[in-house]
């Protein structure tokens, strides 16, 4: 395989959704710990999340939400981060990142974005004129030597990841708690693959594994087969 093997994870809601809200302001993060019920088991999503690949993929307007350009230096971790980005991150956010990654990556299209006024030994920018995932996971296999990414982005970029066929796992864990909305993002936004009539195109999942947490949260694995 000339990309990375990768593995969609996240954590969701029964009825789908990875926000609680449509809003900037909400976030699973944030809210998830106020809720009882919900709060209880949370603890087991981020223990699995020390589990997964040393590479992770994020966006920059998700990074943005949290707050990376305006957080103190973290320390070191032995985690790479791959952050697509054309305008959300500042200098700020880009120094941040490389503080805390083994290598820090940045995939954009923005000939003027702040990462290229970071001086940082472990920073690599992966610039596009006409943006591809597909490419730009090629060139981070290759230039790189990333071999496995998992994949923690924003429910758009994930059904880029779907259209293009560049998911290879998925790996779910379901808090107990329906949020519903219709604009509050899912797990996969964008339109729909079968309105454009691509049914060819779904991803197809076998489900390899099937877990029962405690507090009634429940982690699903499954590989991509189509």
């Amino acid at each position: 395989m000339n990309r990375p093997v990768t593995t969609l994870f996240m954590l969701m809601s029964v009825d789908g959704k990875i926000s609680t809200g449509s809003t900037d302001e909400l976030d699973v993060d944030c809210d998830f710990p106020k809720i009882p019920g919900v709060r209880e088991g949370l603890h087991q999503y981020y223990e699995i999340e020390q589990t997964t690949d040393l590479w992770s993929f994020n966006t920059g307007r998700v990074q943005a939400k949290l707050g990376v350009n305006e957080k103190t230096m973290p320390a070191k971790t032995p985690v790479s981060f791959v952050l697509l980005d054309n305008h959300h991150l500042t200098e700020h956010g880009v120094r941040y990142f490389c503080a805390l990654s083994k290598q820090a990556v940045v995939i954009t299209s923005n000939p003027e974005h702040p990462a290229f006024r970071v001086d940082a030994e472990n920073l690599h920018i992966l610039y596009q004129e006409q943006p591809s995932l597909s490419e730009a996971l090629e060139r981070l296999k290759k230039e790189c030597g990333c071999e496995r990414l998992t994949v923690q982005s924003g429910g758009t970029v994930n059904g880029l990841f779907l259209r293009e066929k560049l998911l290879d796992y998925v790996d779910i864990v379901v808090a107990p708690v329906l949020i519903g909305g219709k604009d509050t993002p899912t797990l996969i936004d964008g339109r729909s693959l079968a309105a454009e009539n691509e049914l060819s195109r779904l991803g197809v999942l076998r489900l390899i594994e099937c877990t029962a947490l405690k507090d009634s949260y429940l982690r699903l694995r499954y590989e991509v087969v189509s």
